[in-house]
């Protein structure tokens, strides 16, 4: 297998070419179960840099929420791009729910690898959450408290989830080659232009749940932020599908 083939991009996703539009595997495509094991090593790595770096910058900012955001953010948008060009060769690097069922409804992956996807992407959610947590001495898992509820913070996720699924066809139907730095540097700039601070991803928001540290969220505010990530990914594929479609 060429393993540095050409990629195509959506929201936090790499897809090589060697996987077709339609669906079909080549010969020379990682196993489903190797692509299985990609999305849930690389999603627990990437909760464990988002956790993990929000909880060190917490207990290291001096209560200076601006400079803790600023690190979090930093961490978080270079533990991605490290991530997107990690595994992007392997499982495509989806990482998130709604990027494969983007990839899906855009038939560039197979209907039948969607809810095995979604489901390692959650499983290895939580367990970068657990790691994140073992690492600075915290229970394992624990419900968060931290309150994330308001109209205006669901708009926010709204906007965080459409903008990067959108970025993420423009660059991979124009510039493929840049879309994994373009993907991070829109998470970085989302921590700071939305007021929900971007999570942008189902699997994360449910695994940080059970997170009581600063970057949890109480499980009755998740379920509206993942609805709002839905509706704003799928507004994302129909619109930017048809924007970008080169037919």
């Amino acid at each position: 297998m060429n393993r540095n083939p050409s990629h195509l991009i959506v929201d936090n996703s790499v897809v090589p070419l060697s996987i077709p539009r339609d669906g079909r595997t080549q010969v020379d495509a990682p196993s489903l179960a190797r692509r299985l094991a990609a999305e849930c090593i690389g999603t627990a790595l990437l909760l464990a840099v988002v956790v993990g770096s929000a909880i060190m910058a917490d207990r290291l900012a001096g209560g200076n929420a601006a400079l803790a955001l600023l690190a979090n953010g930093l961490a978080s948008s270079a533990g991605l791009l490290a991530l997107l060009l990690a595994f992007g060769d392997v499982s495509g690097a989806h990482f998130n729910p709604v990027v494969t069922l983007s990839l899906a409804w855009c038939k560039q992956m197979a209907m039948a690898d969607v809810v095995p996807y979604i489901v390692m992407q959650i499983l290895g959610a939580v367990v970068g959450v657990a790691l994140a947590h073992a690492m600075f001495g915290l229970s394992l898992l624990a419900m968060a408290t931290q309150i994330h509820s308001g109209a205006n913070l669901l708009l926010g996720e709204f906007v965080a989830t459409f903008g990067l699924i959108a970025v993420g066809i423009a660059c991979s139907r124009s510039r493929p080659e840049t879309a994994p730095f373009a993907v991070s540097a829109y998470i970085a700039a989302g921590y700071w232009f939305t007021s929900s601070s971007s999570f942008a991803n189902p699997a994360l928001t449910l695994a940080r749940t059970l997170s009581a540290s600063v970057a949890g969220i109480r499980m009755a505010d998740a379920a509206s932020y993942i609805v709002a990530e839905l509706l704003g990914a799928t507004a994302a594929t129909l619109l930017c599908g048809w924007l970008f479609d080169k037919r």
